[in-house]
């Protein structure tokens, strides 16, 4: 067992922490992130206990000034009791308001300036729909930070982004009968491509480009079998002025072979070397 010792594989300080992402990006997710608070599904989905709630996104006047008087506004809105994990988040909209002292020491619940919204408390973990409570005051001023479809914002350049879609539900505007009545009706009738043949091995195809290829085609087979017939008659004529060998009898092909193998023993009996 290793006591003490340094980390292995310490992080390092010049290790790139951080990266660098378009100012309208970031204003594109803050938005969204806000916009998704107002989602019932996706703020229970997290968690949040919203049975109760009036309506979404919530609005609250700015007189509590006491923890007890912000614990009676929440009222458990998420169900945690032992672990303390992400809960409401309190948006207010005035400096310096007594309501930022009052929620400050209730476990879990975030405070925020709406006009300094950050990312990390509007979608902890990356996951939207975080329950966010609004001041009056705070909810005001909505419209000149980020602006509107009809009002122009307070951020240069920035424009809020509009959806691409009035009615979100794809499958109910193509089956409408304003969208049915203009599309083309479905082809029962499938026409397929037709198979390409070679014309260079499949004969019926090259009659359809040449019909004249039927008559090249029988001519150059007849020239053929006729340089076949030339070429055996030409052979049989130079076989037949070659004359025939005369085979020698059995008998007599076996009285040469003896007389050749005595004359082979006379020759070794009268040379100079003897057999060992």
């Amino acid at each position: 067992m290793c006591r003490g010792g340094g980390m292995f594989a310490p992080t390092k300080i010049w290790r790139r922490w951080h990266r660098k992402i378009k100012a309208n990006q970031k204003r594109y997710a803050v938005v969204s992130a806000i916009a998704s608070s107002a989602v019932p599904s996706l703020v229970m989905a997290r968690g949040h206990k919203i049975e109760s709630v009036p309506e979404l996104p919530l609005v609250i006047g700015d007189s509590a000034e006491k923890t007890s008087a912000a614990i009676d506004i929440l009222k458990q809105t998420r169900n945690r009791r032992y672990i303390s994990r992400k809960g409401s988040l309190i948006v207010y909209g005035t400096e310096g308001a007594k309501l930022v002292k009052a929620f400050r020491n209730i476990p879990g619940v975030e405070v925020a300036n709406v006009e300094r919204l950050n990312l990390l408390k509007l979608a902890p973990g990356g996951h939207l729909g975080r329950f966010v409570i609004w001041t009056k005051s705070a909810f005001e001023k909505l419209d000149s930070i980020d602006g509107s479809f009809d009002k122009t914002s307070e951020k240069k350049g920035y424009i809020l982004p509009r959806s691409k879609m009035v009615n979100a539900d794809l499958a109910r505007t193509i089956n409408s009968d304003e969208v049915q009545s203009v599309v083309k009706p479905i082809k029962k009738k499938v026409k397929r491509a037709p198979m390409k043949k070679n014309p260079l091995k499949n004969l019926n195809t090259m009659l359809k480009l040449n019909p004249y290829a039927k008559t090249a085609r029988r001519m150059s087979l007849l020239a053929e079998a006729q340089r076949v017939k030339a070429k055996k008659e030409k052979l049989d004529k130079k076989r037949a002025q070659i004359p025939k060998v005369c085979l020698i009898p059995q008998e007599e092909a076996a009285a040469i072979k003896a007389v050749g193998k005595a004359w082979y023993q006379t020759m070794i009996s009268d040379s100079d070397y003897t057999e060992f």
